[in-house]
């Protein structure tokens, strides 16, 4: 039987669509009753039968921190798919990330060794893995990440679960760890996933920025999650990432499939430093909630390209253009939305 937390979430939906063409047992995990509709409706985008196939899995609530509830879920296992996690840029959730992140990771990976899974595939983030000084050399998985640089809180939360995977790895654990892109997914138009970028796209989004990161598309990592699931590869990490674009590409190439205007001012990185500083200004004087931390403000003009090399070599992989993944990402955001 196969285990996914975080079903509720961007790839654990995704996921959980692709593992039912199995037609193998699946259990989910979720946090709150109410975060069940949004895989319904994720489901109901690419099937007629969404309610029945939502039914056929088996949903436990279990926070990744309630090692109680976890035991249950955990009964009759044999692999596990950890997709939960809580992403912020937020410096001040810093406690909340650790907790979530690398503690709810260890209590997985614990539970994972005492009930001798076969193998757990966990999904970190392009964000963990290291970067070099020369923006032009290639970034792979075996870029040493530095504790020095000026990492985000999401992005050391990340680092320190990936190490807890490593560790149950040296305790007798299979495991393979994949580090998407920004996932490009349909039907979460709020919160931390990619889905904002369409919606405040939408809406007009006048600035743009000239840095450079990688993009994938959400089946693409559900699709190598499944095939290194079952292929006999173990104790190794995975970048996935289709394409490196600009931000401005991006932005300008979504605007275009909502039809409406792409970006035109430049956010030069001066621009950038103040806004950052206002950001923590508002939310010191006023108690708001960060906006835009100082690392969030860095990567948007920083130039980062990957490498995915290894997962090619490995399973003959082969991406979505990011083109393509924007015009079907667009196309159930309007018909959200219209």
């Amino acid at each position: 039987m196969i285990l996914v937390t975080g079903g509720t979430g961007l790839v654990g939906s995704h996921l959980l669509f692709q593992l039912l063409k199995s037609n193998k047992r699946i259990r989910a995990t979720y946090r709150r009753e109410e975060t069940l509709s949004r895989v319904k409706h994720v489901f109901s985008y690419f099937s007629d039968n969404a309610e029945t196939l939502f039914n056929s899995i088996e949903w436990v609530e279990a926070d990744v921190n309630n090692v109680p509830k976890l035991q249950d879920a955990f009964i009759d296992i044999t692999h596990v798919y950890h997709c939960a996690a809580f992403v912020s840029f937020e410096p001040d959730k810093y406690r909340v990330l650790r907790k979530i992140n690398i503690e709810g990771t260890a209590n997985i990976v614990n539970l994972s060794i005492s009930h001798q899974i076969k193998k757990l595939c966990y999904v970190s983030t392009i964000a963990a893995i290291g970067h070099h000084n020369n923006p032009k050399q290639l970034i792979d998985e075996q870029t040493d990440w530095n504790p020095e640089d000026d990492n985000s809180v999401y992005a050391i939360t990340k680092y320190g679960a990936e190490l807890e995977v490593w560790r149950a790895t040296q305790e007798g654990l299979d495991a393979v760890i994949v580090n998407p892109g920004i996932i490009l997914g349909a039907g979460y138009w709020n919160g931390g996933s990619s889905g904002s970028l369409f919606k405040r796209i939408y809406n007009g989004f006048p600035y743009y920025t000239t840095g450079v990161t990688g993009y994938v598309d959400v089946w693409d990592v559900v699709n190598a999650m499944e095939r290194l699931m079952n292929s006999n590869i173990t104790n190794e990490g995975f970048i996935l990432v289709s394409e490196n674009l600009s931000f401005k590409t991006f932005l300008s190439h979504t605007a275009q499939q909502l039809d409406v205007k792409a970006p035109r001012k430049e956010a030069k990185p001066w621009l950038l430093e103040i806004a950052w500083r206002l950001d923590w200004l508002k939310h010191k004087l006023f108690g708001k909630r960060r906006s835009l931390a100082k690392q969030a403000a860095k990567s948007a003009t920083s130039i980062t390209y990957y490498d995915t090399s290894k997962i090619q070599a490995h399973l003959n992989f082969k991406f979505k253009p990011v083109d393509k993944s924007i015009e079907e990402v667009s196309n159930l955001f309007l018909k959200d939305h219209l």
